[in-house]
């Protein structure tokens, strides 16, 4: 196996198998990434896993707020197979898009329950945003952004989404748990579903070690079988007919999300969508092996993607769509083309019938497949220039900040307002694009103005 597969992850299995002809190769030339049809829809199948969740936790999320949970489960397969779809035939990329965690938590308790708007007006307001987001790409105002992201960040992303992964995947383990004292701490190690994450962790080690193909995939199943037998999961059949989405279609008020008070919730939304996804984006992508200097019209194009699916999405009534960090098992799986993504598109389509199959899925056997990932995403932190701390210090807090804030945005924010300071006291400001102080700049007026929402 030559470096690149080894760097890529690739079972040298798979490496050396011919390339498929036909309609994927044409659409998704998997020959030129060197990858086959068989890694591409296992990879597809391993982020699906990964990110099936959202079906359920978006729904009980966004009911919180009044809106009715059977239509958002609707809007929630429909739009993530839409943008997931795009994201394939338009960007040939292995990333999914859903409706956000964090984006939604916020749409929900914030700007619902505590600031007092109607659903309705929420959705406006993501509706709005989505506008902004769209125009803001279309403009080429994100490819300017990536642009001026300083090497040190761009790592840094990398590594800060590992770490993101990796606390979600100990908080869905049980391995880590929440404290009054020490805000986190070490979990019950005695409950089943702790101990099948365990073993289903040094299963997808062991097996990738050997290179066994779709070893991610298998250490999912093999955690979900146990399940049944070992921590109480049960399984509800196959097959349930999907609800109406009528509830929720078109039923956003944009009028109310245009007055003066929910003005900084468009803001809060804006900033998020554009620096969660963007930063996702970027950090996936790298760890496919797709970032390649000149070769970035894929790039742009996934950027419209995910854009178009945050305004498609307020349309069939659910919050913000944006690119999902756990594509990164996908990618880790093999997935380099939107042969991986298409295969995660038709899934989110196959579980509005297949619902419960798709719930027999219990967090705590995805999560040893997330922690694989989070491990082998720190590699990029031997890559920063450690003699120079205007370069590492904010690479540092940028990554630090993702999982301590649980916002990929909150740790671009920080990670930009301290490069920018550094650089403007250390006399380095001359090297600094000018990028980076207009958003160190809106991140700061953000943090001051609105605070920390």
């Amino acid at each position: 196996m030559n470096p690149t597969e080894q760097m890529l992850g690739m079972p040298e299995q798979e490496s050396q198998q011919r390339p498929a002809t036909g309609w994927t190769e044409r659409l998704f030339k998997l020959r030129e990434h060197n990858t086959t049809v068989r890694t591409e829809i296992v990879a597809g199948l391993t982020t699906f896993l990964t990110m099936a969740y959202i079906i359920f936790v978006n729904p009980s999320i966004l009911g919180d707020a009044g809106m009715p949970k059977d239509a958002v489960f609707v809007a929630t397969c429909l739009i993530a197979a839409l943008g997931t779809g795009i994201m394939a035939f338009y960007a040939n990329y292995p990333i999914a898009l859903a409706p956000g965690m964090g984006l939604n938590a916020y749409f929900a308790y914030v700007v619902v329950l505590q600031m007092g708007f109607t659903w309705q007006a929420a959705l406006g307001a993501v509706f709005v945003s989505g506008c902004l987001f769209l125009l803001v790409t279309v403009f080429r105002l994100r490819e300017l952004i990536i642009k001026g992201i300083p090497q040190s960040i761009r790592l840094a992303i990398t590594v800060g989404i590992g770490l993101f992964l990796a606390i979600i995947a100990l908080k869905s383990a049980g391995i880590v748990a929440p404290s009054k004292a020490t805000y986190v701490t070490l979990g019950d190690l005695h409950t089943p579903q702790a101990v099948l994450a365990v073993i289903g962790f040094f299963l997808i080690v062991v097996l990738d070690r050997l290179k066994v193909p779709g070893a991610i995939l298998i250490g999912i199943v093999a955690v979900t079988v146990l399940s049944f037998f070992f921590a109480g999961n049960t399984f509800h059949g196959i097959f349930a007919p999907p609800p109406s989405i009528a509830p929720t279609f078109l039923q956003l008020d944009i009028k109310s999300a245009l007055s003066g008070g929910i003005l900084n919730v468009i803001l809060v939304f804006f900033l998020v969508e554009l620096f969660d996804a963007t930063g996702t984006l970027m950090g996936v992508a790298r760890r496919a092996g797709l970032l390649v200097p000149g070769k970035m019209d894929r790039l742009n194009k996934s950027l419209l993607a995910d854009s178009g699916a945050i305004f498609a999405g307020s349309l069939l009534g659910t919050s913000s769509t944006t690119a999902y960090v756990e594509s990164a098992a996908g990618v880790q799986a093999g997935g380099r083309t939107g042969l991986t993504a298409l295969t995660v598109a038709v899934l989110f389509l196959a579980a509005l019938a297949i619902s419960p199959l798709a719930g027999a899925v219990p967090a705590y056997a995805t999560a040893p497949a997330l922690f694989f990932v989070a491990c082998l995403m720190l590699r990029d932190i031997t890559e920063l220039e450690w003699d120079d701390t205007t370069e590492v210090i904010p690479a540092a807090v940028t990554a630090l900040a993702m999982p301590f804030t649980y916002s990929i945005a909150n740790g671009l924010a920080f990670g930009f307002i301290t490069y920018a300071v550094l650089k403007l006291f250390t006399g380095r400001a001359r090297q600094v694009h000018w990028m980076v102080w207009l958003i160190g700049g809106v991140f700061l007026f953000k943090f001051i103005y609105i605070g920390g929402h």
